[in-house]
């Protein structure tokens, strides 16, 4: 169990299949989109427990989606978002290949985008370049990547890096669409 926003007890996948983020780094991410929630359209990458998305619920987000390879992960990820979801707002859990999964959603677009694969998957610079592509990040909005500390981030030609906080061996960087001069 997670304890999230609330004071709220949210389900994990038993074992070692998915690593959750850590407290500290959910709070520093909260605590920078916390005046973008309310209402917005949210991005959970790589869902896992589906955490992340579950206190994007609490704090109001209008829209949730998540992405997770893990039949187990999504089945854990719906009843967690189930338990959490008021009206108006709404969820989907699509299971499946990342890339694949951001294709069908080409022509939405989402707020705030939370990605955090495995660090070892091999997926920033093809994941990244897919929401580029499909133009997923809204260009108010903004794009955040968990990895691990040393990782260098490709960035996409459209994106430009606005930030990188650094907790402990993790970090989050941040993106947003290159604005024009």
């Amino acid at each position: 169990m997670v304890r999230i926003y609330g004071n709220r007890q949210i389900k994990t996948l038993p074992g070692l299949k998915t690593r959750p983020t850590t407290a500290r780094v959910r709070e520093a991410l909260f605590n920078r989109w916390q005046h973008h929630l309310q209402g917005c359209h949210w991005l959970d990458l790589c869902a896992g427990s589906g955490s992340m998305g579950a206190e994007a619920l609490c704090r109001e987000a209008g829209v949730v989606y998540g992405i997770d390879r893990s039949g187990d992960a999504c089945r854990v990820i719906r009843q967690n978002w189930q338990a959490l979801v008021t009206s108006p707002q709404r969820f989907q859990v699509f299971r499946g290949d990342v890339l694949k999964q951001l294709h069908k959603l080409h022509g939405q677009t989402f707020d705030l985008i939370y990605f955090d694969p495995p660090y070892d998957s091999g997926l920033y610079a093809s994941v990244l370049d897919a929401i580029a592509t499909h133009k997923l990040l809204k260009s108010t909005g903004e794009l955040a990547v968990e990895h691990r500390l040393n990782t260098q981030l490709p960035t996409p030609a459209t994106f430009q890096i606005c930030q990188t906080r650094i907790y402990g061996n993790t970090a989050l960087t941040f993106f947003q669409v290159e604005r024009s001069p």
